[in-house]
C-alpha cells in the first residue's frame, strides 16, 4: 500500500496480479511515522447515504478465500477511532461464509464464519492510540488466534469448516449496505499494509 498520491489501482505486492480499486475517497500516499500507506476519513456510523468511494476493493479469486485451509489475515494499521471494518470478505449473511477484521470500541475483533459455525475473538486492550500496530488473526483446524504487536491477545477454540464465498475483498468497510438496514460500518485511520493467505 505505498502508492502515490492519486493512485486509483493498489498494486498486489506479492506479484500474483491480486490488484484492487482505490475508492475516490480514499487518500493514498499519505506518510506518518515514516510509513506510507491509506487514509480512511471519519464518517458518521451508519448515517446515509452510503460512500462507495470510502473503500478499496479487490475481485473475488480462490486465493483470498480461506476454503478449508489454515488462512492468516495481517494488517498494520493506526487510528485514534473506535468504529468500523478494516477489512474482510464476505458479510453476515453472506453464502460460503465470511471473515472479518473490526474495531468496535478501539478494540480488535476478528470472525471467521464458516460451514460449521463461527469463532469470534476480541483484543482485551484498545489500539486507538494514534499509533502502529500490527494486527494478525489466525483461522486454523484449531480455532482462531488474534495477535497483536506479536503477542497472542485471545484465543477461540473449535473448527468452523469452509470459508468460500463470491464477495470481493474489501478495505475500509462493508460494499453490500445501505446505511439504513445495514450499516457500511466505514473504518477510519490508516492502513500501511494489509497480507492475508495460507499458512
Amino acid at each position: 500500500m505505498n502508492e502515490s498520491r492519486g493512485a486509483r489501482t493498489m498494486v498486489d505486492g506479492t506479484g500474483h496480479g491480486l490488484n484492487g480499486s482505490i475508492g475516490r475517497e480514499v487518500g493514498t500516499g499519505t506518510t506518518v511515522g515514516g510509513s506510507t500507506g491509506y487514509r480512511f476519513d471519519r464518517l458518521e456510523p451508519d448515517r446515509p447515504p452510503t460512500h462507495p468511494g470510502h473503500i478499496v476493493t479487490v475481485p473475488d479469486h480462490r486465493a483470498l478465500d480461506p476454503g478449508d485451509r489454515n488462512f492468516v489475515v495481517a494488517v498494520r494499521l493506526r487510528t485514534v477511532y473506535h468504529f468500523g471494518n478494516i477489512v474482510q470478505k464476505g458479510q453476515a449473511t453472506s453464502a460460503g461464509g465470511n471473515f472479518k477484521l473490526q474495531i468496535p470500541s478501539g478494540r480488535v475483533e476478528c470472525l471467521f464464519r464458516g460451514s460449521r459455525g463461527s469463532r469470534a475473538v476480541f483484543a482485551k486492550s484498545r489500539i486507538n492510540d494514534g499509533r502502529w500496530h500490527s494486527v494478525e488473526c489466525e483461522r486454523s483446524s484449531e480455532g482462531v488466534t488474534l495477535r497483536i504487536d506479536g503477542r497472542v491477545e485471545s484465543r477461540a477454540y473449535g473448527w468452523v469448516g469452509t470459508i468460500d464465498n463470491s464477495y470481493p475483498l474489501t478495505i475500509g468497510g462493508k460494499i453490500d449496505c445501505d446505511q439504513r438496514s445495514v450499516g457500511c460500518d466505514y473504518y477510519a485511520g490508516d492502513i500501511d499494509r494489509i497480507d492475508l493467505g495460507v499458512r
